[in-house]
Order: C-alpha cells, then structure tokens, then sequence
C-alpha cells in the first residue's frame, strides 16, 4: 500500500501542476490494486478536491475565470453529481460503468491531446441548454463513477471551440471541484462508504503533499498534451485488462 500512496503523491504533483485532479489516474490505480469498488468514487472525488482546490485559486487570481463559461454546466452538473453520488449501485453494472467511462476518456486523451496546446484561434458561444445538458451528464457520470469531469469537460471545449485555453482549463478545474463536492456529499450518505474510507487516510495524505508540492512549485515536469497521453496509456492498459475479464 506504501507503493499507492507513493503513485498518487506523484500523480497529484503532476495534476496540479497543469491544473487537472487525475481522477481518472486513481480510478485506475485502485482497480489494479484491487480495492473495494465501492470506495474507489469517494476516494477519487476526495483526491480531486485536494489537488483542484490550490489551481483554481491560482486560476481566479491571475484573472482567468470566466463565469458565463462555467455556470451553464455547473447548473447541470451540481444536482446531478450529487444524486448520481447518492445512488446504490452494484459491483456489476458499476465495473460496466467504470469501463465505459475509462473506454471514454482514454480515446479522448489519445485523440485530443493536441487540443491542450496553447494557441489562439476564433471562439463560438455555445446555447445555454446544450452547456447545462452537457453539465448534467458530466456531472451524473461524475457522481455515480469518481472522476471529476474535467477528463471529458476539456475536449469537448475545446472540440466545439467554447473560449481560449486559459478560460477553458479554469473552467474545467473549477467544475471538477464543484462536481467533486456535490458528487462526495451523496457518496457519504452511503453507511459502507462511510465505514471504509478511514482506511485509505494515507492515499489522501499522499494527494495533499503532492497537490502543494505542485502548485508551490508550479512543475512543469510535462507539457499538458504529453501528460494526456500517458493518462490515455495508463487508462487504456486497465480497460484492455477490464475486458479481458468481461469477455
């Protein structure tokens, strides 16, 4: 267990340092660990919370925050993180969800990773319906599954073009804090959760030294788009492993 918590310090000190959670990264660690499926969204939510919070406060103070941009999706995601949280769910259909989900953001990664290059280019302004469904499916896989959203927020934003690079990755942390938040609020009003997470108080620990460690010193271990394409490596290595058992 020492190696985990040494494997999410250095995944948080390398989130933090481009401004994302990676919680599609200890989603995957903890499945090849073989923790229990039912803490790993509790864990991975709670580790987004620690990591995002440093970036997004560096974010709005270099005056990168754009509120018509964020809102929209927030309205949608917030409810729904926090029912998709709430609902039981078994080991099942969760290890089907997980697997989609990680199928999901892996070919994201591995296609889009260009898209997280800084440049400038003309914007369009997305209708406020599509951002708030947009939100809300996010924010209802976010909930149910542990990743933040930011994984899957990023691409299409920067896909359909929604603003410059540096109001879209604050966009994309400040909605994985807040969908972090609203989606453990409804995992802790589970009893086995509750009971089980003091178990993994080291795996926090080891996110809340990274997470200072990155955003004190600012690393720039990796360029955003290499780090895209190993989170796509290491995501897609667990669902060739996932379907291997499935079928």
């Amino acid at each position: 267990m020492a190696l985990l918590a040494i494997l999410f310090l250095v995944t948080a000190i390398l989130y933090s340092s481009v401004g994302f959670g990676g919680g599609s990264t200890y989603l995957a660690l903890l499945l090849i660990w073989g923790i229990p499926y039912f803490i790993f969204p509790v864990i991975a939510l709670s580790c987004n919370i620690i990591v995002v919070s440093g970036n997004c406060f560096n974010y709005i103070r270099a005056g990168n925050l754009n509120l018509k941009l964020l809102i929209p999706y927030l309205v949608g995601s917030i409810p729904l993180a926090y029912i998709g949280g709430s609902l039981p769910i078994e080991k099942k259909l969760f290890e089907i969800l997980l697997f989609l989900v990680l199928v999901t953001a892996g070919t994201l990664l591995l296609f889009n990773f260009k898209s997280y290059d800084d440049r400038e280019e003309s914007y369009r302004k997305v209708p406020v319906s599509i951002s708030i469904l947009i939100g809300g499916l996010l924010g209802f896989i976010s909930g149910v599954v542990g990743i933040g959203g930011g994984i899957f927020l990023s691409p299409i934003l920067f896909l359909i073009r929604a603003g410059r690079p540096k109001y879209i990755v604050t966009t994309a942390s400040l909605f994985i804090l807040i969908n972090s938040i609203s989606g453990i609020i409804g995992q802790l009003t589970k009893n086995a959760v509750l009971t089980e997470i003091q178990n993994y108080w080291y795996l926090l620990a080891g996110v809340l030294i990274g997470g200072q460690i990155g955003n004190f010193l600012n690393l720039k271990i990796f360029p955003v788009r290499v780090l895209a394409l190993v989170t796509a490596a290491l995501v897609l290595f667990v669902v060739i492993r996932m379907g291997f058992r499935f079928f």
